[in-house]
């Protein structure tokens, strides 16, 4: 009978181990929260945005209206943002103010997309550079800020919104702001 080398099972155990601290790595609650310089400092403005609909792009003093507001950074070609929108809707129709930036996307698509999923945005434009999205520190789509009523940035969500995420976390920075 031909014997087995012990070596056999070790890809396979090796294999095991790094798949389970991938894991725990990956479900770690903190693994989105990248740190944010812009939490408590005026919302930049918005450079070189330009209009997608009809209507005027966002300006800087949107960002200072009374009331709080969503910056929501976003693309066609993004499938979170895609998972993501049926929040955005809810939150459109629960009377939140909603500002879009199109982030590094063909307007056509942008446009499109909307068409399809709704458009749950009051204002919104097309950062087709990406420079107001390196202005704000985005680091990919979506992102999703919350700014009060000064100006200022209270909190930043990288990632898809969840009714969890606003439950947890939008909720209580939109009751720390009024």
């Amino acid at each position: 009978m031909a014997k087995i080398s012990p070596y056999v099972a070790l890809p396979p155990i090796i294999f095991l181990g790094l798949a389970g601290l991938f894991y725990f790595g990956l479900s770690r609650e903190d693994a989105n929260n990248l740190p944010s310089a812009m939490i408590g400092r005026d919302a930049p403005a918005f450079i070189n945005i330009t209009d997608l609909r009809e209507d005027p792009a966002p300006t800087a003093e949107d960002l200072h209206l009374e009331g709080v507001k969503f910056v929501n950074f976003w693309a066609s070609w993004c499938g979170p943002c895609r998972a993501e929108h049926p929040i955005l809707e809810q939150m459109a129709n629960d009377g939140l103010n909603l500002i879009g930036v199109n982030y590094k996307d063909q307007p056509d698509n942008a446009l499109g997309f909307l068409e399809e999923l709704g458009d749950p945005f009051a204002k919104i434009g097309a950062d087709f550079t990406g420079r107001t999205g390196l202005e704000w520190g985005v680091y990919g789509v979506p992102e999703t800020f919350v700014i009060d009523g000064n100006g200022k940035v209270l909190y930043r969500h990288p990632g898809p919104l969840t009714q969890r995420i606003m439950d947890e976390r939008i909720l209580p920075a939109i009751a720390a702001a009024e």
